[in-house]
């Protein structure tokens, strides 16, 4: 279900506030508001695929109980042998579905066909619910926030605005929010922003990258067909391309945004017209905003940042944090090389 599908616009979206409100103004009635948002959630992620429904599931009720453990733990080797645990336990589920196929092929492409796999499907959303949960635990280790509370958890994993395609939102900075009384009650104002940034976005994916797609897929299907391009044509498609990707993600990232908004959730901006950054500093600052706050804080500085780290200097751990930024785009060599490149 796609946030420009009819179905969400007229039936799923107008339904799930509807009831939300409807019982967040009832007395004593927000764990209700709060479990029905669950719900219609889990449904909306189900909706493009069932299976994958199990393995979200699973990744949530393995994360609360790590993070439970970890709250409750006193001892500070205990604690960082649990994290440890958690974050491989959630990088190898990662690992597994995201770049099993790609690590066999590489190898059977230099050593011919020594290992046979068959194609691991992609669930839907993994990269963000698992480096979501990922950022958690940190937070919890680090005593930054907790979480005791089933439902509430479930909420923060499986809110539906920004679990497909972010934001990459913090605990500490969404939760809170849900115990505002003011969120239950219908707020005029508030609605009217939420729309504003939806059909914004929406105007940007269903207008702009869409139509833009119609100059930048054919291109990229004759290259792939070997059918040799006029220089024009090339450029035409590269920088279509280029506009189309940027549209969309903005878009989509708009229309989380503005949909929080409908509920009284702020969450934060992913987008700050990257293209017009002055270099590639201020370009990650400005692209997918999350992502790169993600990797500021839970991988380059742990590294040791700007000082001599784990790996070596401020050049070896910002190349690894490229690289493995690279990696979280794609499962491919083209994605690492374009991360390694923004390192330079």
């Amino acid at each position: 279900m796609l946030f420009n599908s009819y179905g969400f616009l007229f039936l799923f979206l107008p339904v799930t506030l509807i009831v939300f409100f409807a019982l967040g103004q009832r007395q004593r009635s927000k764990k209700l508001a709060m479990a029905w948002l669950v719900v219609t959630s889990l449904f909306f992620y189900a909706w493009w695929n069932p299976a994958y429904l199990g393995i979200m599931l699973g990744s949530i009720i393995f994360n609360y109980t790590v993070g439970f453990v970890l709250s409750a733990e006193d001892s500070p080797l205990a604690k960082k042998l649990v994290l440890t645990y958690g974050i491989v336990v959630n990088l190898g589920l990662l690992g597994y579905y995201k770049y099993a196929n790609f690590f066999v092929d590489s190898l059977n492409a230099v050593f011919g066909d020594v290992i046979f796999l068959e194609t691991i499907l992609l669930p839907l959303a993994i990269s963000f619910f698992t480096f979501q949960q990922i950022a958690y635990l940190i937070d919890t280790y680090r005593g930054e926030t907790r979480e005791l509370n089933f439902l509430h958890y479930c909420l923060f994993v499986t809110f539906f605005p920004q679990l497909i395609a972010g934001p990459i939102v913090h605990h500490k900075e969404m939760l809170p929010q849900f115990d505002r009384d003011s969120l239950y009650s219908i707020n005029i104002r508030r609605h009217a922003v939420g729309y504003s940034i939806f059909t914004l976005g929406l105007f940007k994916k269903v207008v702009l990258a869409d139509g833009i797609a119609a100059y930048a897929t054919p291109a990229f299907f004759a290259a792939d067909s070997g059918i040799e391009l006029t220089l024009f044509e090339a450029w035409t498609g590269a920088l279509a391309y280029t506009l189309q990707l940027y549209f969309d993600f903005s878009g989509y990232s708009d229309m989380a945004i503005g949909l929080a908004r409908m509920f009284g959730i702020r969450l934060p901006l992913n987008f700050n017209s990257p293209y017009k950054a002055t270099n590639i500093v201020d370009f990650w600052r400005r692209w997918h905003m999350t992502l790169s706050r993600f990797m500021r804080d839970y991988i380059y500085i742990p590294l040791g940042g700007n000082r001599q780290g784990i790996i070596g200097g401020r050049n070896a751990n910002l190349m690894t944090t490229m690289l493995l930024g690279g990696l979280w785009h794609g499962a491919g060599w083209n994605f690492l090389f374009w991360g390694g490149l923004h390192s330079c």
